[in-house]
């Protein structure tokens, strides 16, 4: 459990995983069924231009991760939010009672990704993150191990019953200590 958890009235999930394997699908959801807070990074970004311009490359803005914790830290304080990103390691450890890392079949993943316009290198080095399984070994590192979680994420069915899992674990917040 996080070290401020005992300030907080509701936790903070940290929903993370490689592009196209279901966060904001799943946050949604999430949020709908708890009243917790769902908080989409890229959205943020865009929002509030926390950014450091576009990369052409990648096709994506360029994130100023200072800016994006300066953002969110009264947020995180109060408690209640799922924060959705595809990334967990610049986040500080305190905000998080649980890190869920989703993970989606190759095959359904380039299919996902692919629909959604992606190609080159974005799209293989997205397809090459899930199968060296980079964010679950980067929440693992960032994360005591005992929060971090890892849910298969290849269809409604799966994202269903994901939701379901993490819903009665917010419920059961904080553990007995």
């Amino acid at each position: 459990m996080a070290a401020d958890a005992n300030k907080r009235r509701r936790p903070n999930i940290l929903v993370t995983g490689t592009p196209g394997t279901g966060k904001t699908t799943t946050s949604t959801a999430l949020a709908e069924a708890t009243n917790l807070r769902h908080i989409n990074i890229g959205d943020l970004v865009r929002e509030k231009n926390l950014h450091d311009g576009w990369d052409d490359d990648l096709q994506c803005h360029v994130i100023n991760e200072d800016l994006v914790c300066d953002e969110l830290e009264d947020a995180m304080e109060e408690g209640g939010n799922i924060v959705d990103y595809h990334g967990c390691d610049f986040f500080p450890e305190r905000w998080f009672d649980l890190v869920v890392v989703l993970q989606t079949d190759n095959t359904v993943l380039y299919d996902r990704l692919s629909k959604r316009g992606y190609e080159g290198a974005k799209l293989s080095n997205n397809i090459e993150c899930e199968i060296f399984q980079v964010l679950l070994e980067e929440a693992k590192e960032s994360y005591p191990e005992d929060i971090v979680i890892s849910l298969k994420s290849d269809n409604i069915e799966d994202i269903t019953r994901n939701v379901s899992t993490i819903t009665d674990w917010i419920r059961s917040w904080p553990p007995a200590s």
